[in-house]
């Protein structure tokens, strides 16, 4: 397995827009348990195939090399992997390691993730009410229940802060963002809310779900008892009687593109330059070591804001 110790360069990964590359976002799984209504799959494709532990560590040692600090697992549904906790324990010592999920599968995984080396996470949760969650989530495998439940166990486990993602959907949760505040306030600072932006992967569920984002971020600045802004993205932070929340505006967002440090890795083993563009996608899956430099290189020269 590659070493740490092997890094011995102070170069950086930065693209010909001049933005540096510090995170991974990785999927390791296409398998899920759930059937959102509005997935966009992380813009992996339908393949089967998933990268080894090795596969994982191999890629994230060299990108450490490089300055990259910072990576965060997906999936699909990451917790689908009963060796999600060994991939962990494989990494090199990063500046935060995170994870997002749908959080079905994670009361019994949340202490022992914590101890493999994560250090935070994002659960998906778009609805406070049972029967809306399975019309979101497709009725699979999965309960409320067990969701509220993962993520006390996050919270107990100091998987902190917890973010907690909603995606906003019109007619379904637009009118239930107060039930959602007073929810993450009973986790005493905990639990940050993210109201995300449904992104336009579907044409059909975009077109019949889209809020309108603009009246979102005016009702929240109109309550605020304080607003932050993120250097990341420019995003705001409302703080309303104590609760956090984050607007997500990924749409249309040259802000958005313009900030990104992120370096996407698909399922299969393929460095994925975009969420948005997938003919520029770097095969990585049968790389070595020292190929991997050069591949990961390439990666980054193919980032090409998408909103420019």
């Amino acid at each position: 397995m590659f070493s740490h110790s092997q890094c011995n360069n102070q170069e950086v990964l930065v693209d010909s827009y001049g933005r540096r590359v510090t995170s991974l976002r990785i999927s390791i799984t296409n398998r899920c348990n759930l059937n959102c209504i509005y997935c966009h799959h992380e813009g992996n494709s339908s393949s089967k195939k998933e990268m080894s532990v090795d596969d994982i560590s191999k890629i994230v040692h060299t990108a450490s090399c490089y300055g990259v600090n910072k990576i965060k697992f997906s999936g699909g549904e990451p917790l689908v992997r009963d060796d999600f906790e060994q991939i962990l324990q494989s990494l090199p010592p990063l500046k935060e390691i995170s994870a997002t999920t749908n959080g079905v599968l994670l009361k019994d995984r949340a202490h022992e993730l914590k101890a493999a080396g994560l250090d935070r996470i994002n659960i998906s949760l778009d609805t406070l009410d049972p029967e809306c969650y399975q019309f979101i989530t497709g009725g699979k495998q999965g309960t409320l229940e067990q969701v509220i439940e993962g993520i006390k166990a996050s919270v107990d486990a100091g998987l902190t802060p917890v973010k907690l993602n909603v995606i906003l959907l019109k007619g379904i949760n637009d009118t239930k963002i107060d039930e959602m505040i007073e929810f993450i306030r009973s986790f005493d600072g905990n639990v940050i809310l993210q109201l995300i932006e449904l992104m336009d992967f579907e044409f059909e569920v975009y077109h019949q779900y889209r809020v309108d984002i603009q009246a979102i971020e005016n009702e929240l600045e109109s309550r605020a008892d304080e607003i932050r802004v993120r250097s990341m993205h420019r995003r705001k932070k409302y703080i309303i009687d104590s609760a956090e929340i984050e607007l997500v505006r990924p749409i249309d967002n040259t802000q958005f593109c313009a900030n990104c440090n992120r370096l996407r890795v698909t399922a299969d083993g393929k460095l994925k330059p975009c969420l948005l563009v997938d003919n520029n996608l770097v095969d990585v899956s049968e790389a070595s070591s020292e190929k991997m430099d050069e591949l990961l290189k390439l990666a980054v020269s193919r980032r090409v804001p998408y909103y420019r």
